[in-house]
């Protein structure tokens, strides 16, 4: 599978609300370096895999709408927008984010990561 196939792979699944699946996608020595509009965050495997279960409590649904895509050997950039459902009101889809992602795959993984983001 190519990066960008595991980049859209990634993104298609709910991997982001659902630590099982995320497993799957990520290298073990995965590092994101993560500007956001609270200030750098840098998160490891472990910290990525904590992130995905708080998600999957508060979220019953997430989708990401991907605007641009742009893929260079083993690095994939993406802009996109995260848009999620919540526990309380599953029916109703609200956008959480936008952001935009460098990843670097390595062995068929994601394992670095470069990323900003904005709240909406």
């Amino acid at each position: 599978m190519s990066a960008k196939e595991i980049v859209l792979k990634f993104y298609k699944s709910e991997a982001l609300i659902n630590s099982e699946i995320l497993k799957d996608f990520l290298h073990p020595d995965i590092l994101i370096d993560w500007n956001s509009s609270r200030g750098f965050i840098q998160m490891n495997y472990d910290d990525l895999m904590d992130l995905s279960n708080k998600l999957g409590k508060a979220y019953v649904r997430s989708k990401v709408r991907i605007n641009h895509i742009i893929v260079e050997k083993d690095m994939v950039s993406v802009r996109y927008s995260h848009f999620v459902k919540t526990v309380e009101n599953p029916r109703e889809e609200m956008l959480l984010a936008h952001f935009m992602a460098i990843w670097v795959v390595k062995d068929g993984k994601l394992f670095r990561c470069y990323q900003m983001s904005q709240i909406s």
